[in-house]
Parts: C-alpha cells; sequence; structure tokens
C-alpha cells in the first residue's frame, strides 16, 4: 500500500501516536494497517542493544557484541574503506541481534579536544569527517540495517547540551559544520538523521527549520526521516513544523498530546503532520526491507578485523635512537595498569558490552609487569611507583602503558584539561630518569598534554582501540605490524594554545549585548599557537 494511501486510513489520534517511540528504543506499530515496529540501537564504537530496561546513557547492561576502535581511532587511518569495514562488523551484529537502526555515526566537528564525546568524532577537519563516516554508513547499511547520523548540527560540547547555544555567521556553518553532514546524505544516503540537543543561532536543533527542511531536505535532497536525540523535546507541534519526525523516547503521551493540541488550536496544520508521518512511514518501509539474508555473523572474525584496524590506525608520534621496534627476546618491562586492563573505549552510550578484551600482557609472555599507578585515582601510590621505577631500571626497555581513564572523558560531561593523571606523568618522568629507552603508549580519546615529552625517546598513540587494543599494541611495538597512522586532529603543547581555550565550553564565553539586547558571544582566538603535533602528523619505522 503507498504511504499516501495509508496516512489516508490513518485517525487523527493514530498519526500523533505514531511519531513518538512506544518506549525507550522502540517504534509504535499499528497493528491493523500493518505498520510493524521498529528497534533503534546505539552504535557509534559497536551495537550496544539492551536486553533489559533501557536507558540512553548507557547505565544499564546490553548484549555482548565486538566494540571497534573508535571514530577518534578510525579517523587516524584516513581511509574510508577501513571505516566501511567497521560499519559492517557493527551492522552484522545488528543484524545479528534483530536491531534495525544504528544510531551511528556520530560526526560532528571537533571545535575543541575538551568535549567529553570527543572520541566519537573522527576529526577537526570536516571533509575528512564526511569521508570516514560515509563510509561506516555504506558498511552498516549493506548488512540490512540503518545508519543514523548525529548530532545533527554544530554539537560541540557536553556541558548543558539540553540549552547551550552554538552561535555562529552562515560562512562558518557552512564550511565548518555541516559540509560532513552533506556529504553522508549525498553520497552514503543514510535513513536516519539524528537532531543535536543544542541550539543553534538561538533555535533548538530540533525545531530548526533552517537546518531541518530548508538545508537537510530541501538543498540536500535528503529524504529519509529525522529523530530527535533522546529527550530533546521542547515543544512537538514546532518540531514537526520545521521538519522532525520522531520522537524518541516516548512512552509518556505528552509528545501526542502537544500535536493534538496544536492541530485543534490552528498552530500546526495537518499537511505539516502528514508529511512526518509519510517520512515514517517511508522510513519503516525501507528498514524493514532491507535484510541483507546472506549477511554471514562470525564474531571471531570481527574481532580479527578490529585488531587490524587497531593496528592501521595507530600513530607513531615519536620515534628517537631507534627504540622501536623492541626486539624480540630483549628485556622489556610493561609497567601502567593499561598494560593489564586497557583503556579501549568511551563512557555513555556508546559504551559497548564486550565479547572479547585482549591486554598487552597476554600477548606478550615472557614481559615482566609492574603495575605503577592507579586508575581509580589521581595522586601518586609511592609504593607503586617505586616497584615500576626498580623494574625498569633492570630492564633493557620500559613500555608504559597509559593514557586517560574513562571517568575523565564521556558523554554528559566534559573536560578541564588536557592533562593525564598526575600520577601517570609523574611515573613516567621518573621512569625515563632511570631508563633511557622508555617507551610510552597512549591510550586517550582525545588530545593530551605530555610534559615528559622531551625526556622519551618514543610515542606510540593507539586513542580507544577497541576489543584488539592489547593484541594490536604487542604487533605495533615488537614490529609486526608498521604503524601507518596520521593524527586526524591537533595535539596543542598546552591548553592555552587551543583557539577555543578562552570560549569553550559555552559558560566561559563572553555575551555580547546591543543597545540591552543579548546579540550572541564573543569568540577567542590565539595567535603564534605553540602546536606540538600538527593535524596529520604521524611517523613509521624505517
Amino acid at each position: 500500500m503507498k504511504h499516501g494511501d495509508l496516512v489516508s486510513r490513518m485517525t487523527l489520534e493514530e498519526k500523533c501516536a505514531l511519531l513518538a517511540g512506544k518506549d525507550v528504543w522502540h517504534t509504535r506499530e499499528i497493528p491493523r494497517l500493518n505498520i510493524p515496529a521498529i528497534t533503534l540501537s546505539d552504535g557509534p564504537s559497536g551495537l550496544r542493544k539492551q536486553a533489559g530496561e533501557g536507558d540512553h546513557l548507557g547505565l544499564n547492561a546490553s548484549t555482548k557484541a565486538t566494540c571497534i576502535p573508535s571514530a577518534a581511532t578510525l579517523a587516524c587511518s584516513w581511509d574510508d574503506t577501513v571505516s566501511e569495514a567497521m560499519g559492517a562488523v557493527v551492522g552484522r551484529d545488528a543484524a545479528n541481534q534483530g536491531a534495525d537502526v544504528l544510531l551511528a555515526p556520530g560526526l560532528n566537528t571537533k571545535r575543541s579536544s575538551l568535549c567529553g564525546r570527543s572520541f566519537e568524532y573522527y576529526s577537526e577537519d570536516p571533509y575528512l569527517s564526511g569521508k570516514l563516516a560515509a563510509g561506516f554508513i555504506r558498511g552498516a547499511q549493506k548488512q540490512g540495517v540503518s545508519a543514523c547520523a548525529k548530532h545533527y548540527a554544530a554539537n560541540a560540547q557536553e556541558l548543558l547540551r539540553m540549552h547551550s547555544d552554538s552561535v555562529m555567521d552562515e560562512r562558518t556553518l557552512h564550511e565548518i559544520y555541516l559540509p560532513a553532514f552533506e556529504t553522508v546524505v549525498k553520497k552514503a544516503k543514510p535513513l536516519g538523521v539524528m537532531a543535536a540537543y543544542n541550539k543553534l543561532n538561538g533555535t533548538h536543533c530540533s525545531e530548526n527549520k533552517e537546518l531541518l527542511t530548508d538545508i537537510l531536505r530541501k538543498r540536500w535532497g535528503y529524504e529519509g526521516m529525522v529523530v530527535t536525540d533522546w529527550g530533546a523535546v521542547k515543544d512537538r507541534a514546532k518540531g514537526i513544523a520545521a521538519g522532525q519526525d520522531l520522537e524518541m523516547p516516548g512512552g509518556s503521551g505528552r509528545g501526542t498530546n502537544s500535536i493534538l493540541s496544536a492541530i485543534k488550536a490552528g498552530t500546526l496544520s495537518e499537511e505539516e503532520l502528514n508529511a512526518a508521518v509519510r517520512n515514517l512511514l517511508r522510513f519503516v518501509d525501507s528498514v524493514t526491507k532491507t535484510e541483507n539474508a546472506s549477511a554471514v555473523f562470525d564474531r571471531d572474525a570481527d574481532y580479527r578485523m578490529a585488531v587490524s584496524v587497531a593496528e592501521n590506525s595507530a600513530v607513531l608520534l615519536k620515534n628517537e635512537k631507534g627504540v622501536l621496534p623492541l626486539a624480540k627476546g630483549c628485556k622489556a618491562v610493561f609497567l601502567g595498569e593499561f598494560a593489564q586492563h586497557p583503556r579501549y573505549q568511551g563512557g555513555g552510550s556508546s559504551h559497548v558490552n564486550s565479547a572479547k578484551v585482549s591486554c598487552a600482557l597476554e600477548h606478550a609472555p615472557g614481559v615482566a609487569y609492574a603495575q605503577g599507578y592507579r586508575t581509580d585515582e589521581d595522586t601518586v601510590d609511592p609504593a607503586l611507583e617505586q616497584a615500576a621505577v626498580a623494574a625498569a631500571a633492570d630492564a633493557e626497555v620500559a613500555v608504559i602503558f597509559a593514557g586517560l581513564p574513562e571517568r575523565y572523558e564521556s558523554e554528559g560531561y566534559d573536560r578541564t584539561t588536557l592533562a593525564m593523571p598526575e600520577n601517570q606523568n609523574h611515573l613516567i618522568a621518573a621512569v625515563a630518569a632511570v631508563q633511557p629507552n622508555t617507551v610510552v603508549v597512549l591510550h586517550n580519546g582525545s588530545a593530551v598534554e605530555m610534559p615528559w615529552l622531551n625526556d622519551v625517546p618514543a610515542v606510540l598513540e593507539l586513542y580507544l582501540a577497541g576489543d584488539g587494543a592489547g593484541e594490536a599494541a604487542v604487533d605495533l611495538l615488537y614490529g609486526a605490524v608498521n604503524p601507518s597512522g596520521k593524527l586526524a586532529e591537533t595535539f596543542p603543547r598546552k591548553l592555552s594554545d587551543t583557539p577555543a581555550y578562552l570560549s569553550f565550553p559555552g559558560e566561559r564565553e563572553t555575551s555580547v549585548y546591543t543597545e540591552g539586547v543579548f546579540v550572541g558571544y564573543r569568540y577567542y582566538d590565539t595567535t603564534e599557537a605553540d602546536v606540538l603535533f600538527p593535524f596529520g602528523h604521524g611517523l613509521s619505522y624505517t
């Protein structure tokens, strides 16, 4: 049956109800019209499908799945076939577990490394972000599931994310914050797009007609469905008029009642309502028709693919005196809690219940180990540090696994500093003082300061490398694989060198008033920034 015919057979109440989810993860079905419900799940770093009570923050348990390298990691490959392979991995997991829609990829432009979700986004460069995200979408949708590109648009901070206002001129919007979305819409054709929490120039993205209709549909030719971010709705009727189709999560009936009231009051036309219903019906129809019967689910093969991608996305930031690769059989010691329990993924709604996680120690038999620091605190533990320093002094080479604990970066809050925990920085300095052959392996979701950089000869950036982080680290350290990644974001020497230093997050910006009327924020740029590792930097073994 044609979508227009279906709409004509629906009651006003059914139309309004259809445009809100049934619960946290499902749309509504209308059995009498054979309209099925569909299942949505998180998926930027791997499927997060909740079997029990649902939430959108990664709080409750989810089913086992493969955790792939984060978007920030994948971007360092500079290869859209790599992100396509990872989209396929997540898509196969979704198809195998009955999820119809992946709420991924995230492709917001990185305004500052302090953003709590920087690990979910590809790059500070919109062209690179668009290419990599398009690859992910192609890979996922070939498996018979829908991708949903997010968060549209100019979503750059977590602090006060429901209320923050991204104020910018047209050139900034169209040259920096929109091109990645335009690329995926035109080149990869995602079936879904998710509107962001924040405002853009004073209007919430879920109610922004310029974004959702004028640019997305009319200018770019998008024909898919637009869903709210979870809990983003402020005025449901305004959202529909602007081009917002599906409200998630559902269950309360508040949105339905709001639409009905607006229709009766004449502030929302039934034709505007019908347009949203048609968009949603086309979406449901597309999702239910794209099942890939030939898709083969093989979790071991997907894990192997994730390891390979982690290896090819790693960035060798520094390698002096030929310290790397390590010689097999050399007297090496691995230091740091991350050697045993790697930080391999981010926190929040992208958090995956991993089916298999590798650690560096298990893949380097015979290598000595000392913990060195604790990830659940920042202060130095003298006993742990002294034992690690002694082990390093007795070895030919010391490899310190360091970076950012998950509590430092996650959905829901932003970082306030680029510094790593003090106990890790202190350990690296102490080890480097007694061991000239000190290697630092970094596990982090975005840029960090490195006050010890001049004191160590080698630094290997793994980012958040997914389930295969430990195995990939050992292969890279011992030269089984040549590190070939290049940075997809700039690593500043210090936070004050970054252009957004004085204006991130939003509450640090200076409000500007004209004749007593608020007109926006004043942004500050530093000059002659002392940049250490620029965008695109990376080395290889020779």
